[in-house]
């Protein structure tokens, strides 16, 4: 296994560029860069550009993976650069995108299913929820567009790999993978997006272990708040989330995998607010039938799992979401301060350290994992 980054949450990605990123991404000891999309790299698929990124991540020792994009056509209008690379055909643009990243021998592509909107308070802001569209036509349309590209995955050697994303649970990613075929499809887990779902890490890990191509490695704090639970993402290692028993769970299943963090970007990089309430309504008539998969074990253990971290967070061992936000994610060196680069490569740092810490104990290889002298 090696330890990277997504690169939207790599401080100065976009100031640096792909190339002086993946310098940086060696700097910092890790072990490669998750471009979110092919045209992250290149916006234009320029084939000369990409094979030079592809060509100086493989002189840095460095993984290079990156994806395709969000493929909810209910939000196509969101991603306008996604029809503009097909001249108008979006599914063009989608072929284009795929060809262009399997030249590179990028195989392993990340898709989503819709956007989280901060500017919208509780389950508004989720695509789940929309009022125009039920959820359950987003996915039949979503998977449509899936079948329509599976040809150009399968002719490629790709897989297109569903994120755990805010709004998706992985139930519904296994039943598209079904339909889709594991041939052509896989998943991006994302280690803390389940629990908006009220999905427990652990029991998710297990179900979409065999499928996992990529991953998101994120940690959070979730508590109880009005309306129902707060979600907000905090270091790995001091959330919610036990990556002591996932990460051998995802190693068993694909010991090659990347494991790329995904962390809060600095102000420089994302203007930020106060975290919203995201509220994960679990007593909410609403929210709770939208969530037919999720059993009263899962729930139960969930609850529990709640508990036991809110107990924490009483006793003092871990700041609530409020303390969090003032102190600008919890470290106390930096408090009152901006959230900028250097308290991003804080967070970077300490959350690699803590990955790369547990695989030790577990007798899990990590390559080019970060030195823990570098740990803040």
């Amino acid at each position: 296994m090696r330890l990277g980054i997504d690169g939207q949450k790599l401080p100065e990605a976009r100031k640096r560029g792909p190339l002086k990123s993946l310098e940086h991404v060696k700097e910092l000891g890790l072990g490669g860069i998750f471009f979110s999309t092919v045209l992250d790299m290149s916006p234009t698929l320029d084939a000369g550009a990409l094979r030079d990124i592809r060509a100086s991540a493989d002189d840095l020792g460095l993984y290079l993976e990156s994806g395709v994009g969000k493929i909810n056509p209910y939000c196509s209008a969101e991603a306008p650069e996604f029809r503009a690379i097909g001249d108008g055909d979006i599914i063009l643009g989608f072929t284009r995108m795929i060809e262009a990243s399997a030249a590179i021998d990028c195989r392993e592509l990340w898709v989503s299913p819709g956007n989280f909107k901060s500017e919208y308070r509780g389950r508004l802001a989720n695509d789940r929820f929309r009022t125009d569209v039920s959820w359950d036509e987003q996915l039949r349309a979503t998977e449509k567009v899936l079948l329509k590209l599976a040809p150009v995955a399968r002719a490629n050697g790709v897989h297109l790999n569903m994120e755990t994303h805010d709004e998706i649970t992985s139930f519904e990613i296994l039943r598209m993978i079904e339909t889709v075929g594991e041939d052509c499809m896989g998943v991006v887990f994302d280690t803390a997006n389940g629990l908006q779902r009220a999905e427990h890490p652990v029991f998710a890990a297990k179900r979409v272990a065999p499928y996992v191509r990529q991953t998101h490695i994120k940690d959070a704090y979730v508590g109880r708040a009005p309306g129902g639970f707060d979600f907000q993402t905090r270091p790995v290692g001091r959330g919610i989330v036990d990556f002591s028993t996932i990460i051998p769970i995802l190693a068993k299943a694909n010991p090659a995998l990347n494991l790329s963090l995904e962390v809060a970007a600095s102000v420089e990089d994302k203007p930020r607010r106060a975290n919203p309430r995201q509220c994960i309504q679990l007593h909410d008539p609403v929210w709770r039938a939208s969530h037919p998969d999720l059993t009263a074990e899962e729930l139960e253990a969930y609850l529990a799992m709640v508990d036991a971290f809110e107990a924490r967070v009483s006793r003092g061992e871990i700041p609530d979401w409020e303390s969090y936000e003032a102190s600008q994610y919890g470290y106390p060196t930096y408090e009152k301060q901006s959230y900028g680069f250097t308290q991003a490569i804080a967070f970077i740092r300490n959350s690699a350290l803590h990955i790369e810490t547990l695989c030790a104990d577990n007798g899990i290889h990590l390559s080019q994992a970060m030195a823990k002298q570098n740990a803040a």
